[in-house]
């Protein structure tokens, strides 16, 4: 029975060496505040929730399409506040590495930012174009990057909150 402790306690540590990796590695005031900007978009789904309304806006063809992958995004994103409510899991602390952005919330796991991103990622993609589908999973992915950049998110978080939404999104969207 001590082996699902010791496995737990390896993963935890796991989880805080490489937020602090984040947090340390290739830190710059001028990076800090583009990654910051980044992230803000996301708040909410905001920027996702924003581009599936242009897309239902231009793309009448296929409005319908652009109107249940934004659904999607947003019950990915409410699907994830209820979880966080329910874990309570709080957010990283870090000896001497403060947050670089302030939260709405003081709950981390899973990560919003990350389950609308991925669920934007897989609903948005078969919409989009050739250049758009190139960079629509590298998008979602700098997001959810950006909250263990910016010590608000522990990687653990981020990998649940994707999962979240990629899973969310595959049964909703086709």
């Amino acid at each position: 029975m001590t082996v699902v402790p010791a496995a737990t306690n390896a993963f935890a540590r796991a989880d805080r060496a490489l937020l602090r990796v984040a947090r340390t590695a290739g830190h710059t005031p001028a990076r800090e505040r583009r990654v910051r900007a980044f992230s803000k978009l996301g708040e909410h789904a905001a920027v996702w929730l924003a581009l599936g309304a242009v897309g239902a806006a231009r793309d009448t063809a296929r409005r319908r399409q652009w109107l249940t992958a934004t659904g999607t995004v947003a019950a990915a994103y409410v699907a994830n506040t209820g979880i966080k409510f329910v874990v309570k899991r709080r957010r990283p602390q870090l000896d001497g590495l403060p947050a670089l952005i302030s939260t709405p919330t003081q709950l981390s796991f899973p990560s919003a930012h990350a389950s609308s991103s991925f669920a934007a990622a897989r609903g948005f993609a078969p919409l989009l174009g050739r250049r758009g589908k190139a960079y629509i999973y590298p998008a979602a992915t700098a997001m959810a990057a950006s909250r263990v950049y910016l010590g608000v998110h522990y990687p653990s978080d981020i990998l649940a909150g994707a999962l979240l939404g990629t899973l969310i999104a595959g049964a909703t969207t086709s």
